[in-house]
């Protein structure tokens, strides 16, 4: 939406540039001869992660007027002095239209879909219990579960085909390979040979050493050090050295 059809509708005004409040910046790379998306200075709040998709072309539109602050006070403070309502609106960290988090009942009203009961299965298909529809529950979920067991259990992943949740030991999350799909390059039009590069696999955890290498549209990662397991649906985004 931010950047395709507000992009487009702001060419219609005759307007050159789209600004939004995410904590990213973008500058012209002299390295690469192009416009790059680059971390903002405070990197507790910096968004550069979950803005991967964003067309290389729009790059150069785009403006993060946050990009160069290093504390949120310092633009509470400016809200202040322009006395706009929003300078103590709490921090948001969740899915915005969604207030309470109840993300299941968020998809029943506004989708057709609906909860279909399966087995919660271990990796050996053993059953240890029911679940109430599959998108209820995400990877690496510990809580909620309904279900009892000598050791703590973890979603590892889902069967969809067989309607299955699939949980085991916190060791069995750890991983030190996997693959990137819907990939956006935003340096390269392809990654002709390994990379070493750093990734994140969730928004709140720190960088990872990796190498990357490019197997036809998607990418295989390596890390230097194996990682928990998150939802499959999360990005994982490359960050370059600069």
């Amino acid at each position: 939406m931010k950047f395709g059809l507000m992009y487009e509708k702001a060419k219609e005004m005759g307007c050159y540039y789209v600004a939004t409040g995410h904590y990213a910046k973008t500058e012209f790379s002299e390295k690469y001869n192009k416009w790059v998306l680059k971390k903002s200075n405070n990197e507790k709040k910096d968004q550069s992660y979950v803005l991967w998709n964003i067309p290389k072309e729009l790059l150069e539109h785009i403006i993060f007027p946050l990009g160069d602050f290093n504390d949120k006070e310092e633009i509470r403070e400016i809200a202040r002095q322009k006395e706009l309502k929003v300078a103590n609106k709490p921090d948001s960290e969740d899915i915005c239209f969604i207030p309470d988090g109840d993300y299941g009942k968020f998809l029943e009203n506004n989708s057709n879909i609906r909860p279909k009961s399966g087995n919660i299965v271990n990796s050996k298909g053993e059953i240890f219990g029911k679940h109430n529809g599959l998108y209820n529950y995400t990877i690496g979920q510990r809580k909620g579960l309904g279900i009892s067991h000598p050791t703590p259990l973890f979603v590892l992943g889902f069967d969809r085909e067989k309607n299955e949740v699939i949980v085991g030991e916190e060791q069995e999350l750890y991983k030190s390979e996997f693959y990137v799909e819907n990939v956006n390059l935003l340096l390269f039009d392809k990654i002709d040979k390994p990379l070493e590069v750093e990734v994140k696999t969730r928004y709140s955890v720190k960088q990872a050493k990796a190498k990357i290498v490019q197997e036809g549209d998607k990418i295989k990662v390596s890390l230097e050090e194996p990682r928990k397991s998150y939802n499959t649906r999360s990005v994982c985004s490359v960050l370059y050295r600069w």
